[in-house]
């Protein structure tokens, strides 16, 4: 590794499962990248629902990774691994990790790591990672979507939505979405959402229907699970494409009528990112690189970021999390 590091870093800790009082500040040693790996000196780390579900003891890492949560980090590149090209130490990158962003120096993949886009800053480029991995794998490859199209998600001010409108909007397609108060509909508008429906007021399924002039909407990307599972069978179009990625609702659908899958020619598909191979999270990157990062670049894309914390205050983080109250992403920054 690359002298003059430190020996030491900070990192949180789950001492246990449960709520925000298990999360823990602990000094342990430097990890190092193995071959194809690089160490990245973290700036800032994603904060994320699947890192709220880990620490509830219902989302372990997969075999063999770190139990220290987080996602997605940006920051600087301390040293290279075995074999590793197309990098240099110090250059200023993000990038997707299966465990360990919660920490000064995190491993991460060669194939998951992304340069900076010029315009963000490194505290923005946290944001970046998760949620444009997970939608332009599911929306765009997953999902199919096409110019022209009608796309609805579920959520839309949370860090996954937000992004979801912008990259769905640039890819040419009319973009709906749902969200819990009438304050976020606005701002997901704003964002370039092209109607915003308050499912606390109305019945998104009617609401659909009533914008589509009938017809649904082509793909639909859901995180809430089995609550919204028929209502988003009706609100698709002919041909329409249900993608699941996560169950806030409930994993186990009952009283389901099946029909309008048969009779829409409908397809139900879903994905998780972290259990995939590096190799397809490299594949991911690479599209990311070809159809994302230019409009990141332009400005016609950006992280929307609702609050930072330093890391020794990741509790305070996920305290705000569990209440829903956000409008984008949560960050911890290490203060390097």
């Amino acid at each position: 590794m690359t002298k003059n590091l430190p020996e030491t870093m900070r990192q949180i800790r789950f001492t246990a499962a449960g709520g925000p009082e298990v999360i823990a500040v602990e000094t342990v040693p430097l990890p190092k990248p193995a071959a194809g790996q690089v160490l990245i000196e973290v700036v800032a780390a994603g904060v994320n629902r699947p890192d709220i579900m880990q620490r509830q003891g219902s989302y372990p890492p997969p075999k063999g990774a770190t139990e220290i949560p987080g996602l997605e980090i940006a920051g600087r590149i301390a040293a290279l691994g075995e074999g590793v090209t197309g990098f240099s130490e110090g250059e200023e990158v993000c990038a997707l990790v299966i465990s360990g962003g919660y920490a000064e120096f995190a491993v991460a993949e060669a194939g998951q790591v992304l340069k900076k886009p010029g315009p963000l800053s490194l505290v923005e480029a946290a944001g970046l990672p998760e949620t444009t991995f997970t939608v332009y794998s599911t929306v765009i490859q997953r999902g199919r979507l096409q110019k022209g199209e009608t796309f609805l998600v579920h959520g839309g001010s949370s860090g996954i939505g937000t992004t979801a409108i912008q990259i769905a909007k640039q890819h040419g397609a009319r973009v709906l979405t749902t969200a819990g108060s009438d304050e976020k509909c606005r701002f997901c508008e704003e964002l370039g959402a092209d109607a915003a429906i308050n499912y606390r007021e109305a019945d998104f399924a009617e609401e659909v229907k009533r914008l589509t002039d009938g017809k649904g909407v082509d793909v639909i990307l859901d995180m809430v699970g089995a609550a919204y599972l028929q209502k988003n069978i009706a609100s698709l179009a002919v041909e329409g494409r249900l993608v699941q990625i996560a169950f806030m609702k409930g994993f186990k659908a009952e009283n389901l009528t099946l029909t309008p899958i048969m009779l829409k020619r409908l397809t139900i598909t879903g994905a998780t990112l972290r259990a995939q191979a590096k190799e397809a999270k490299a594949a991911i990157a690479e599209g990311l690189k070809r159809d994302v990062w230019p409009l990141v670049e332009a400005g016609k894309i950006r992280p929307i970021v609702h609050a930072t914390f330093p890391l020794e205050e990741a509790r305070k983080a996920h305290e705000l999390m569990e209440t829903s109250s956000h409008t984008g992403k949560i960050l911890l920054t290490t203060g390097r």
